[in-house]
């Protein structure tokens, strides 16, 4: 299941389509060839009327034609795509779309997708391009965090989460009675960040300062706060 669902996945991201069953006829452009974009529009039409590319996001067609001609450009970028699906791979493995208590609890990941991707942006990890918005960014997100959230464990495997669950860990212990001390996070934080990069293990790419990535850190940290509150977890 896990290997259909990568393959299922890889098709979905180039040409946006992922869950939902289509409202209507789709129409595709009358010139398919003409360009990069009216090719995507074309797959996406097609796909949509044979029902092998069903709409999502409650998008029309030409809103989800739009999103895949911002997915393919998103692909063709050289770092962003890779912190994406890196951040969502992370969130799948350590924030479950589910409560404590096993319960469905979809909005809580959904929220997190969105608010870590923003902080992504904001503090430029990511970036958008002509043609992608930050909403194509949690879009984007949101369809591979989807996709990886059934992964028969091999994610806890992997544990590609490890990162969150090592932010969550200062929240923790910086949590009195229910009050968590954001001071004492934000200042943990910064020290374990100083002493990675200091002793080699994390490198800075060029173009990222320290400064961006502690507060990319401190705004993961209240997405993560926000996600346990929601699903009623003490820790990821």
């Amino acid at each position: 299941m896990f290997s259909s669902k990568l393959s299922y996945l890889s098709a979905s991201l180039l040409f946006a389509a992922l869950l939902v069953s289509p409202a209507a006829r789709a129409q595709a452009p009358s010139n398919c060839v003409a360009s990069q974009a009216t090719a995507v529009e074309c797959f996406i039409a097609h796909g949509v009327t044979t029902k092998l590319t069903p709409l999502r996001h409650g998008m029309t067609l030409a809103q989800y034609q739009a999103y895949g001609v911002a997915v393919s450009h998103i692909l063709e970028t050289d770092h962003t795509y890779l912190v994406l699906v890196g951040l969502s791979s992370a969130i799948a493995d350590a924030m479950p779309p589910t409560n404590s208590t096993g319960a469905t609890n979809t909005a809580a990941q959904t929220t997190a997708v969105n608010a870590i991707v923003s902080a992504a942006v904001t503090n430029n990890l990511a970036g958008v391009s002509t043609g992608v918005t930050t909403e194509d960014l949690e879009y984007f997100s949101q369809d591979v965090v989807t996709a990886m959230n059934t992964n028969n464990n091999y994610l806890a495997l992997l544990t590609p989460g490890v990162s969150l669950r090592m932010i969550d860990s200062y929240i923790v212990s910086s949590t009195t009675n229910g009050t968590v001390n954001w001071t004492e996070v934000n200042s943990g934080l910064t020290s374990a960040i100083q002493n990675f990069i200091t002793s080699g293990l994390i490198k800075l790419p060029a173009g990222l300062t320290q400064t961006e990535l502690v507060a990319f850190t401190e705004s993961v940290a209240k997405a993560i706060y926000a996600y346990k509150q929601s699903t009623a977890r003490t820790s990821l």
